[in-house]
């Protein structure tokens, strides 16, 4: 590991000439600056490397990065290659094999799958209001749109256990273009839909989209509320409005702890140390895809990712951003990922 380290730091003090976009086909022309698009849980990682990469390369144009979702962004990354099209994806959930199949069809790919580090959704609530305690039955009896086959009729957080405030069901989380709100679905909702119905578990080898309308469909009456991709914008509802809860990832959570705190789930809260050793059970891993393409044609992408790979161990600045880091072994394989260029195998989707 501590030579990969050493080899992607390197190229830090390697200066790259000017170059044509020779991944533009069809006249698109070319492009001195980085592009990225995608989740909102990653951006503020994305946006430090950025930081970074300009203190290093002052004469460099400031990298454009838009938070737009997982979904969407990987939709925008997969619809070509050139000057006109992002360099890199920010994704909080590995990209499914259609969406592979969709870049492969626009010729985009020729792609990188680097993991920076591991997240966890976390369910918050605000410091001065009344504290919870969660399981995944329980989130996804107050959220599914039909538990049990009937439309939730659920109100109070006490009509589905007397041991719970008697609140209103209220939650403000990510819209489903987010790859949160998918990560929520599958490592939440599903258990929990699985633990009330054992049936649920075959459905899911079965006929996945059956599983997804009864285990993963969440509520549209006002006891789910969409907030967008601004996990700020959930942080700052929750200090208006104390007796709701909030979904978005631990980074915000940890970046937030003076207003707002974790709600435990099955007995345990999202940390740091229990999203790192897996007894969270909304820990995730986190991405970036890159086009290789890019990589010859965009001036300092090579040097932005070689950056990525140096602050994401233990320590560094992404960490202290509130990255949780990977494995020494998942870093290193990310690392040597980065340092050769090596391509991801499609077949290891989903």
């Amino acid at each position: 590991m501590r030579r990969l380290v050493l080899a992607l730091a390197a190229w830090l003090s390697v200066a790259l000439g000017a170059c044509v976009d020779q991944a533009a086909g069809g006249g698109a022309g070319t492009r001195d600056q980085i592009r990225v698009v995608g989740s909102s849980t990653v951006y503020p990682f994305t946006t430090l490397v950025a930081e970074q990469y300009l203190a290093a390369n002052p004469d460099a144009r400031p990298p454009v990065i838009e938070s737009t979702g997982t979904g969407a962004g990987i939709r925008l990354f997969c619809a070509g290659v050139g000057a006109a099209h992002a360099d890199l994806v920010d994704a909080s959930r590995r990209m499914k094999r259609s969406e592979y199949d969709e870049c492969a069809r626009h010729g985009a790919g020729d792609l990188m799958e680097v993991q920076i580090g591991i997240d966890g959704i976390a369910i918050a609530e605000a410091r001065q209001g009344p504290p919870m305690q969660l399981t995944p039955a329980l989130i996804f009896r107050a959220l599914a749109a039909a538990p049990g086959g009937r439309p939730n009729s659920s109100r109070t957080w006490r009509d589905l256990d007397p041991a719970l405030p008697a609140t209103p069901i209220r939650v403000y989380g990510p819209p489903a273009t987010s790859g949160t709100r998918e990560a929520f679905a599958e490592l939440i909702l599903a258990r929990g839909c699985e633990a009330l119905d054992p049936s649920a578990v075959p459905l899911r080898e079965r006929d996945p989209a059956a599983f997804d309308a009864r285990c993963l469909t969440v509520r549209e009456d006002g006891a789910y509320i969409d907030a967008g991709e601004n996990d700020n914008l959930i942080v700052q509802k929750l200090g208006a409005n104390p007796e709701t809860l909030g979904i978005f990832g631990y980074s915000y959570l940890e970046e937030n702890s003076d207003a707002v705190r974790g709600v435990a789930i099955s007995g345990v809260a999202p940390t740091y140390q229990t999203i790192a050793d897996g007894s969270y059970p909304g820990a995730r891993p986190l991405f970036v895809y890159v086009k290789r393409a890019h990589l010859r044609a965009v001036p300092g992408l090579r040097r932005f990712l070689a950056l990525y790979a140096a602050n994401w161990a233990p320590g560094g600045a992404l960490t202290r951003r509130g990255l949780i880091p990977s494995p020494a072994i998942v870093r290193a394989r990310a690392a040597d990922t980065i340092l050769h260029n090596r391509p991801l195998d499609p077949h290891s989707l989903d």
